[in-house]
């Protein structure tokens, strides 16, 4: 007879079920391999995607960086963006890859900024099984960089006869030392081939002429060093004449970017000459006139762009005007109209009214004590101390004719190169503040 079933242990079944360790690990495995299938696929499929991103944002750092960068900064914002979007798309497409790029370039405030933002879709694997067949990326990146300011310098340096004074105390001693009527000037008189200017170069004797050409060919070399982008500095330099039988602006550098081609021409500065001596009654500097040329040679001043750059005199002079002028001179006059005086800043003003910046190296005109000239016709405006020159009339003059903070007086003991330098490097750093 077949044995019923006996019901009184059915109920036991689940509780015997969950004591089985031999069934409950599989069961609980099989449960859970799908989702520890999907979340290993997700993860792949997150990896390849961060992959593809980490490469198209690459290309897109560096599109955004290019149409910032020095060989774009000339080019129009359209341009620049035309060719970034082109540098990111040939980019990506060595990589195999395929996005959408929008480039934006503006400029504002002497400054330009690229934005770029891409998205692009990856085709997923394991996510596709679930119902996401792409997976969406994206990004956006964004440089800005000031613009380089483009600035012209016009150089117009003193090389009159008064010029061809011993540089510093000790040189001026020495001339003194060597000359009968105890004379620290260095005349270029070309009469006489013993002259005081041939004295100096044997007795090696530095006049200020020669330490302006050195302080010139050294500005040269630091606008070298200090360009960011081509044609970004141009200079030109000129003198008030290379004799005084023929006075007037004279071009020794005309105005170029190629430095070293103006530091070769700057080689040509020397003191001017004269045929003998008293030539002309002596009045071989007229300030006036050179200031009146360059103010026609320089044109108003730009932007700062490379098609409009700034305008800057760089004056280097001594600020003793010995011209002819019997109606107009601010000291008493000698000889018939000879004029002996300090800078007047008419020309100075109307060159700044155009925008034209200013910068003025004053040569500290030293006191001459053993010279009888200097001490009737000089000495009046050109009270002490000297170096700085707070009571002399030729300082103050000077100073006016130069832009706020852009004046340097050179004592003896210091150095016209570095001088040129500081003043160089501080409009430099002026355009990038202004900008």
């Amino acid at each position: 007879m077949q044995k019923l079933l006996d019901t009184r242990h059915i109920g036991r079944l689940p509780r015997r079920f969950g004591r089985d360790r031999s069934g409950n690990i599989a069961v609980i495995f099989a449960i859970a391999l799908l989702p520890i299938l999907g979340f290993i696929g997700a993860a792949i499929d997150y990896a390849t995607a961060n992959r593809i991103r980490t490469k198209l944002q690459s290309a897109q750092d560096a599109a955004v960086l290019l149409a910032v960068s020095n060989s774009e900064i000339n080019r129009t914002t359209a341009q620049a963006k035309a060719d970034a979007e082109q540098f990111f798309n040939a980019t990506i497409g060595a990589y195999g890859l395929t996005a959408t790029i929008k480039i934006e370039v503006t400029e504002n405030d002497g400054k330009r900024s690229a934005t770029a933002d891409f998205t692009s879709t990856v085709t997923t694997n394991f996510l596709n099984l679930i119902g996401y067949p792409t997976l969406a990326i994206g990004n956006r990146s964004t440089s800005t960089v000031s613009r380089p300011i483009y600035q012209d310098f016009y150089l117009l340096l003193d090389n009159s006869p008064s010029m061809g004074v011993a540089a510093t105390t000790a040189d001026i001693a020495t001339m003194v030392g060597n000359t009968s009527d105890k004379c620290a000037f260095a005349c270029h008189d070309l009469s006489d081939s013993n002259n005081y200017y041939n004295l100096a170069k044997k007795l090696g004797v530095k006049m200020r002429i020669d330490v302006v050409r050195q302080a010139v060919q050294q500005l040269t070399s630091t606008a070298t060093l200090m360009t960011a982008v081509n044609n970004q500095f141009r200079m030109a330099v000129y003198t008030l004449g290379g004799s005084c039988a023929s006075l007037g602006l004279t071009t020794i550098a005309s105005l170029s970017s190629a430095m070293s081609s103006v530091q070769t021409a700057a080689g040509a500065i020397d003191l001017m000459s004269i045929p003998k001596q008293n030539y002309n009654n002596d009045q071989c500097t007229d300030f006036n006139s050179a200031l009146a040329a360059m103010n026609t040679t320089i044109p108003s001043s730009g932007t700062g762009t490379a098609a409009q750059p700034q305008k800057w005199l760089f004056f280097v002079s001594d600020g003793v005007a010995d011209f002819n002028n019997p109606s107009g001179c601010t000291q008493p006059t000698v000889s018939g109209g000879r004029c002996q005086e300090p800078l007047t800043v008419t020309q100075c003003k109307a060159m700044k009214d155009r925008g034209i910046q200013i910068a003025v190296l004053y040569t500290t005109y030293l006191a001459l004590p053993t010279n009888q000239w200097y001490n009737d016709h000089i000495a009046p405006f050109n009270a002490g101390p000297y170096g700085p020159s707070v009571n002399s009339q030729i300082a103050a003059k000077m100073k006016s004719c130069a832009s706020p903070d852009f004046y340097f007086e050179v004592s003896p003991t210091q150095g016209i190169s570095e001088a040129m330098d500081a003043l160089f490097k501080k409009a430099v750093a002026k355009a990038r503040l202004s900008s």
